[in-house]
């Protein structure tokens, strides 16, 4: 045999295994692949949904308020002086507020709503509650639910901590009316009727009672 045939003998046999190794440490391919992806690619990419800039708006303010007005800017200044103080959980608080206070007005049961009231307020609601006893009339009334709830104004004096807040608010309830008789004299029972009404909500910031005291009453 000649020696140019034995070298070829040994080169094939290197080959050979040469690629029996390289597919025992990288496999095999089979069908289509993908091309493999660029090195730049591979890095984690973060999905940005949003920007959040610094200094930025806060949208639990301006979600409420307009950005710049001075009811936004008394919101934020309650927001310095408690920072756990926020104007969305405050409004659903209102509402249920408004609901419980309402319906105790109607039924003229004062005195169990009697620590969410000012001292003003109590005396007006007892005085038209007072009357109408006098006058033998009674209510029946019935919360329906709330069709609009906003925030209308805000006002804080840093000076005192004191913070105010006037919430608009428009209701449905049915509400009847009765004579010493028993008749009626105003409402229905099968009538909703929409109550409108702003209401004040008063609070010392930065203190331990988490209540606020409705403080004034009009529409």
């Amino acid at each position: 045999m000649s020696s140019s045939l034995i070298q070829l003998l040994v080169l094939a046999g290197i080959a050979i295994f040469l690629v029996l190794k390289l597919r025992s440490v990288l496999g095999t391919r089979e069908g289509f692949e993908k091309p493999p992806i660029p090195l730049e690619d591979v890095r984690p990419r973060v999905k940005r949904d949003f920007e959040v800039i610094d200094g930025g708006p806060d949208r639990d303010i301006t979600d409420h308020a307009a950005e710049g007005s001075d009811a936004a800017k008394a919101l934020a200044a309650m927001k310095q002086a408690e920072p756990d103080f926020k104007v969305g959980p405050f409004l659903e608080g209102a509402r249920s507020a408004y609901e419980m206070i309402l319906m105790a007005f109607e039924k003229g049961e004062l005195d169990r709503i009697r620590p969410f009231l000012s001292d003003e307020v109590e005396a007006s609601f007892a005085e038209a509650i007072d009357q109408r006893e006098k006058d033998g009339l009674t209510v029946e009334a019935t919360f329906v639910g709330m069709k609009e709830l906003a925030l209308q104004e805000a006002t804080f004096n840093r000076e005192s901590g004191m913070a105010e807040v006037a919430v608009r608010f428009v209701g449905e309830q049915t509400y009847v009316v009765r004579n010493k008789a028993g008749e009626i004299v105003e409402g229905s029972k099968s009538e909703i009727k929409r109550q409108r009404d702003i209401w004040t909500f008063a609070r010392r910031m930065g203190v331990d009672d988490p209540n606020w005291q409705l403080v004034a009453t009009g529409d």
